[in-house]
Formats: C-alpha cells, structure tokens, sequence
C-alpha cells in the first residue's frame, strides 16, 4: 500500500506543477486562479488512496486522471458560483465576481474540456471503462444541479428528492473519483463497486455536513459567507427536515425580504427550536458508517483503516 504521507506529497506536487495553455490569458487565468486558490483536493487524493491500497507507487496512469477529477469538480465551482451568485470561493472573490460572468462560464468550458484530456491519459486497458464512467458522472452532476435550482421554486422538498439530488451533485463524483483509482489499480470488478458505494454514502455524509457548516460554520474556515443557502432560498438538508417536521413560521422566514443578517437569524432561531442541528451531525455520523459498511468483507484490516481514516478526516470538520 502507498501511505497517506506519500499521497500527500504527491499531491502537493501535482497541483504545483499543473500547468494550463498560455494564450488567449483572458481564458486560462481563471483556471490559474482557481487552482492556485486551493481546496481539500478531496477527489483527487481519494483517487490515489483507493489506487493505493492496491499498488506500491505512483505513475502517470493514475495522476493525470486524478489531476483531471479536480479540475472538473473546479469547473463545476466555477459555474455553480455564476448560478448561486456567491462572491467568495475558499475566502477569494470568485471567478465572476473577480472578472466577469461571461469571463467565468468560457473559462469553466474550457476546463471541463481540460479535465477530459487528462481523464483520457488513464491505461489502455482500463481506458474505456475509465472514460465511460467519468462521462456518466459528469451527466449526472449537471442532473444534480438542475434540481438543485428547481428545488428553489418549490416551497417544500421531500427528503428522498433531496437526497437524491446531492447524491447527484456531490455523491457520484466522489464515487467516481474513488472508483476511478480501484480501477486503474486492477482491482477486482466487485471490489471497485463497493468502494464506489463508499464514496457515494460518504459524499451524502459530506454534502450534509457543508450544508451545516453553511448555517453553523466559521466563515473563516469555511472559506464563504455563513448563511448563504437561507439567503439563496436553497433546499439544504436542514431546511428539508425542519419542513419535515412542520416548523411553524419556517416558511415565512425563508421567505421574508428582511435584511440578511435578520432573516439568517430568525431561519436559524427555528433550526435551534426543531434541534436541527442535533439530527444533521447523527445523518453525516450515519451516513458515514453506512460508507464504511459498504466495503466491510471486501478489503482488508489494513486497507479498511484506510478508508475510515479517511472518512473521519472528511466529516470530522462538522464538529
């Protein structure tokens, strides 16, 4: 197996020396900005830490397509800020705040077409499978988020909708990215499936807990401002479940045209009444055990470690 350290610092160093085309700078200077900004490269080190539980090093097979998962995850950040109208990514202006929406959409279609360049650099062998896959999961995140913006129209959304839609938003792509790594290693078919569903149950348990950190986070850390899903009339999990148990006045405040901090006060003075916050960090504790089911019998004790170390590291950042 590969240890966290080295994974780490390979990390470090793929996204040191990626580089992008020069010219026109207009278009590649936002792809610049965007990965130089950071992130917690979640798809790509999943990728090479299910890669290394089956192989002993690195090579290019497995780098350029773990390279290419977060630069597709980053363009779809680049389009959904354009869509949500959010002005900081990771604590800097974003792309259409920071140049221009036109600017960002271009830019953001040139790094999808980017991500799939790298994503074709998989091995031969596994090449089709690789691409078919990714390809599937691109479809179904852009699926995710034209519910995710329908969901803004309705005043109520069950929660098996809403889990659905996350699931295809955030879920697929982290399954896709976990899988990836399982196949490129030469993993066995039924082994890449389970560690598929890992990474799914565990991108539900992540995209839970970003929705609490949007109400309850530090916008320090959190790297946007504190509330923006109540301010955008977003469908999180915790407007779905209070909804669900028909917190009075909960839609009047969603509603309400009061100034920001006033309504994100009285949204979340209703979370703490329906002890919200409570049953949103038991839903990412189980969803996260669930991902972890998900592999049980499939690999073993060393390699089972290695993906609960890794799902405590995701979700620990709701506490």
């Amino acid at each position: 197996m590969i240890s966290e350290q080295m994974t780490g610092r390979t990390l470090e160093r793929m996204f040191g020396e990626i580089s992008f085309t020069r010219e026109p700078e207009g278009l590649y200077d936002p792809l610049r900005y965007m990965i130089a900004i950071g992130g917690k490269r979640l798809r790509p080190r999943l990728c090479l830490t299910t890669y290394g539980l089956f192989r002993d090093e690195f090579n290019e097979g497995i780098i350029e397509p773990a390279t290419g998962l977060e630069v597709f995850h980053t363009f779809t950040l680049i389009h959904d800020d354009i869509m949500d109208k959010s002005p900081l990514r990771r604590g800097h202006d974003t792309v259409w705040k920071k140049w221009d929406a036109d600017t960002a959409i271009l830019s953001g279609d040139v790094m999808c077409i980017d991500s799939y360049r790298r994503m074709a650099k998989a091995p031969k062998e596994v090449l089709g499978e690789v691409l078919a896959l990714f390809s599937k999961t691109a479809a179904e995140v852009c699926e995710g988020q034209q519910y995710d913006m329908d969901f803004e129209k309705k005043s109520s959304v069950p929660m098996d909708a809403y889990m659905n839609m996350i699931g295809l938003k955030t879920g697929v792509l982290i399954a896709c990215a976990a899988k990836t790594g399982a196949i490129i290693a030469g993993a066995p078919e039924d082994v890449c499936e389970a560690i598929y569903n890992y990474g799914y149950n565990l991108g539900l348990a992540f995209q839970v807990a970003d929705d609490w950190l949007d109400a309850y986070g530090d916008e320090k850390v959190f790297g946007k401002p504190i509330g923006g899903d109540i301010l955008n009339g977003k469908k999180s999990w915790l407007t779905v479940r209070a909804m669900e148990k028909g917190v009075e006045g909960l839609p009047e405040a969603l509603s309400s045209t009061a100034p920001a901090e006033e309504k994100i006060a009285s949204v979340m003075e209703l979370y703490g009444r329906a002890d919200i916050s409570r049953e949103a960090r038991e839903e990412i504790e189980r969803l996260t055990v669930k991902a972890l089911d998900s592999v049980r019998g499939k690999l073993s004790g060393d390699q089972l470690e290695v993906l609960a170390t890794f799902a405590r590291n995701l979700v620990g950042r709701n506490n």
